[in-house]
């Protein structure tokens, strides 16, 4: 499979006095969605004013840790850690599941703190795992060297609600030799005019850089801006500028904290502003870019030109105090990016902050008559499989246990094999909601109940319950079921009459031993 170019991961340190947000008397809303601390049991309150909730209503599988390392912040000091089963035949997912608007717009970041969890001698390796939000394939996760440094990681990311829920994900990959974890998840609703550029029906955007520039302070964040991104200083080697603007962020489509305006890297008279941005080494593609521009002096205009790469991104650019933005919805980078100015008027140019994501594909999900019904499925299962959850097929190597499913433009669940798994419950009636299915085995558990009326999978070929403890009658409607070439019903409890359409040329049918059944009249 095809892998989107890898985004990078962006940096906190971790220690209380270097991230504390002074509490305000009169903070803005909290942001809409979800902060989820994971790993939590109680909700926590940050003194930013920001309340954190404890995870155990999003998550299924895992287990809570907490850390105790000294000055570590709150939101790091737990996490959930989920089992890595080495030998499976398929790596496994655990997800995160949250409540969406159906096409809303949601940044969604992770947050990642080692913290040897899994070593008590503090000597662990941080593991390596890939994330998913659906059935889209985000990145890789590598906090090692992070972690070395003592810092967190942290990736952000811009997604498209395709559905009444939303999925977050952690994965095993090839490289993922111990527990996977995650310590901190927030899915924040944005605004329809925030970064309507992009289509989002095609692409999701992960976060390279966002920066304030000139700026020497700490990062810019909740409640300076109001959905809580992170705006990373970045001094550079340029001239910087401070002022003081009354610039209104409501005037700005990506509505950015108005504080990023008071802030710039200033040229040297009469010469060009060059400069290295973002830092890191890109992969070649396609990428999101905004920046964002404030003359520092009050009712002064500046005019120059903008360059990416040595490539024209905005020519004759007005500059005034009011400020204003410019953008590339896709635009080519590889390598070392340079962002060049050019003067076009005594004063020399300048820049105040800038955004660049990398774009990727979404992928597939699987078909909502599916999902509803394995929904369904799993609650009258006591002790369902511990990676169900999140979409059932996609990625595709990450389909749930026991779940197969087609390819094409409509991913459909067509075998559902949960044969020898110690499982216990019943047998829905909605699996005859999923009426592609092929093949159906729950042999081998200890199910309990009737057989439900499976008469509309017109496409089921083989139905193994063979060695569990189901009641009841042999549903006639089984015997209709023209595909049907394996019915195996041994050892349960049923009784009654079996419906004579099932002593048919072509079906392999089992009822012997146990079961308490007789067979029809003869005619």
């Amino acid at each position: 499979m095809k892998r989107p170019p890898p985004l990078f991961l962006l940096r906190f340190l971790f220690l209380w006095p270097l991230l504390v947000v002074p509490a305000l008397s009169q903070s803005p809303p909290q942001p809409k969605g979800f902060l989820v601390n994971c790993g939590s049991t109680d909700d926590l309150f940050t003194p930013d004013g920001l309340r954190w909730l404890a995870d155990s209503s999003f998550v299924s599988a895992g287990s809570p840790r907490k850390l105790s390392l000294p000055g570590l912040l709150p939101v790091l000091s737990t996490l959930r850690s989920f089992p890595v089963r080495p030998g499976l035949p398929q790596p496994r997912k655990f997800c995160y599941v949250l409540r969406a608007g159906r096409g809303a717009r949601y940044l969604i970041r992770t947050t990642y703190f080692y913290g040897s969890f899994d070593s008590p001698g503090g000597s662990g390796t941080p593991p390596v795992f890939d994330q998913i939000v659906d059935g889209t394939f985000w990145t890789t996760v590598n906090t090692t060297a992070d972690y070395a440094a003592g810092v967190a990681s942290y990736y952000e990311g811009v997604f498209r609600a395709k559905g009444m829920t939303m999925s977050v994900c952690v994965a095993e990959n090839t490289y993922t030799t111990s527990d996977l974890f995650i310590s901190a998840l927030e899915m924040i609703l944005l605004e329809d005019s925030v970064y309507n550029g992009t289509n989002f029906d095609e692409y999701a955007m992960g976060l390279i850089a966002r920066s304030t520039f000139g700026s020497i302070g700490s990062s810019l964040r909740y409640p300076d801006d109001r959905f809580n991104r992170y705006w990373q200083p970045f001094s550079g080697s340029a001239h910087a500028m401070t002022s003081t603007h009354n610039i209104s962020s409501s005037d700005f489509w990506n509505l950015p904290p108005a504080m990023i305006f008071n802030t710039a890297l200033v040229a040297d008279k009469a010469k060009p502003l060059v400069f290295q941005w973002p830092p890191n080494l890109l992969p070649s593609s396609s990428y999101y870019i905004a920046l964002y521009f404030a003359d520092t002096l009050p009712g002064s205009t500046r005019t120059f030109n903008v360059y990416v790469n040595d490539y024209s991104f905005q020519a004759d650019l007005t500059v005034t105090s009011a400020g204003l933005v410019v953008f590339a919805t896709q635009w080519f980078l590889s390598g070392l990016t340079t962002i060049t100015l050019t003067p076009g008027s005594p004063l020399p140019p300048l820049i105040s902050a800038g955004e660049v994501f990398g774009l990727f594909s979404i992928g597939n999900v699987t078909h909502t008559r599916d999902i509803i019904a394995l929904e369904k499925i799993k609650k009258n299962i006591a002790n369902p499989p511990s990676d169900w959850s999140g979409d059932p097929c996609m990625p595709e190597q990450y389909s749930w246990t026991g779940i197969t499913c087609s390819n094409g433009s409509k991913i459909r669940v067509v075998a559902l094999n949960l044969s020898s798994m110690s499982l216990s419950g019943s047998l829905s009636p909605v699996i005859a909601r999923m009426t592609a299915l092929t093949y159906i085995s729950f042999e081998y558990n200890n199910f309990t109940g009737p057989i439900p009326d499976l008469s509309k999978l017109k496409n089921l070929q083989k139905l193994h319950l063979q060695n569990n403890q189901l009641t009841g009658v042999i549903p006639p409607s089984l015997g209709n079921l023209n595909q049907l070439h394996e019915l195996y019903l041994e050892n349960n409890n049923l009784t009654g009459e079996i419906p004579r359409s099932l002593f048919r040329e072509g079906l392999d049918f089992r009822y012997l031993p146990g079961n308490h059944l007789f067979a029809p009249p003869a005619n």
